[in-house]
């Protein structure tokens, strides 16, 4: 078997060789218990990381995911006592509207998408920043609870956010796979130029993936905030580099059009054992992003693909 087929069995590949080594530290890591607490814990990312996947499946890149999330997090604290469970609806659609705006700014201004997702997420921090007071807001426990009661608790001994964030994968999984606009994510991604030429509306297809990366990212904040029962302008902080991580590592290269949400799944774990390590290695908090930045600067510079990229700016 040649490098570039091995390549795609990578991902998994390095999951298990992570669980073994962690296995290796501490036996107990191993237990189901133990294993359902990790899956669980590294849910919310996950659900952020999903909706960047279909932006960088299209070789583009979401840089405000954390922002949009940090945002979610004071709308939704606010708007509980006014709008009970319909604060959930109201949330998704504004983290798609930002999210369309990215897309609107970057196909039909022309401005790459690491700035135009920059500059949407600095107006979304600003938004949180402007409605929460730059202060930690707190959600009624009563309300919240009325509210929001599925998406807190175990079913089963599961967490329901868990449970939300497997929902929210095969939702992705068949829209990547079983719809237009999936198949023609994956076209332009594959060859954007061939895309125009074959006639689809390549703009309209970028900004309905910037709006599902902004959906996808206020859903994650609107996790956190029932979750922690509050919001802040910086409760995502720290989220956004191992999101962009879990997407790549998973297989899915910046260049796009290979991998997708279910190698992020792979990827979102990796991130969640990695995490794990480092805490058994007793490796401090401040550390840990230095570390994914590493391994950032490697998932990337392992899976672009080279002939998609004649030159680098």
């Amino acid at each position: 078997m040649t490098l570039e087929k091995l390549k795609k069995h990578f991902p998994w590949i390095t999951l298990l060789t992570l669980v073994v080594f962690v296995g290796a530290l501490d036996s107990n890591f191993l237990r189901p218990e133990n294993l359902l607490q990790l899956a669980g814990d590294i849910s919310t990312l996950f659900v952020m990381a999903l909706g960047i996947t279909f932006v960088i499946y299209l070789g583009g890149i979401d840089l405000s995911a954390q922002s949009v999330a940090n945002m979610t997090t004071v709308l939704a604290t606010l708007m509980l006592p006014i709008f009970g469970a319909s604060t959930a609806v109201i949330c998704v659609l504004i983290g798609a509207l930002f999210g369309f705006v990215s897309g609107f700014v970057s196909t039909k201004l022309k401005v790459p998408s690491f700035i135009a997702t920059l500059a949407v997420g600095g107006i979304a921090l600003s938004v949180g920043q402007f409605a929460s007071g730059q202060r930690a807001l707190y959600m009624d426990a009563v309300l919240r609870d009325q509210s929001f009661s599925w998406l807190t608790g175990n079913i089963g001994g599961i967490p329901r956010e868990m449970i939300i964030a497997l929902v929210l994968l095969v939702g992705a999984l068949i829209l990547e796979r079983r719809t237009t606009i999936g198949r023609a994510f994956k076209a332009i991604g594959a060859g954007e130029l061939a895309a125009v030429a074959s006639g689809l509306r390549v703009g309209r297809y970028k900004m309905a993936a910037f709006a599902i990366s902004g959906a996808f990212a206020a859903t994650a904040g609107l996790l956190f905030a029932v979750k922690l029962s509050g919001g802040s302008p910086e409760m995502a902080n720290g989220f956004l580099l191992p999101a962009i991580v879990a997407v790549l590592v998973g297989g899915t290269p910046l260049t796009g059009g290979v991998g997708g949400v279910l190698n992020t799944l792979i990827g979102a774990l990796i991130v969640a054992v990695i995490r794990t390590s480092m805490l058994y290695l007793e490796i401090p908090a401040t550390a840990q992003q230095i570390f994914f930045g590493v391994v950032l600067i490697a998932a990337i510079a392992f899976t672009i693909d080279r002939g998609k990229v004649r030159t680098v700016k």
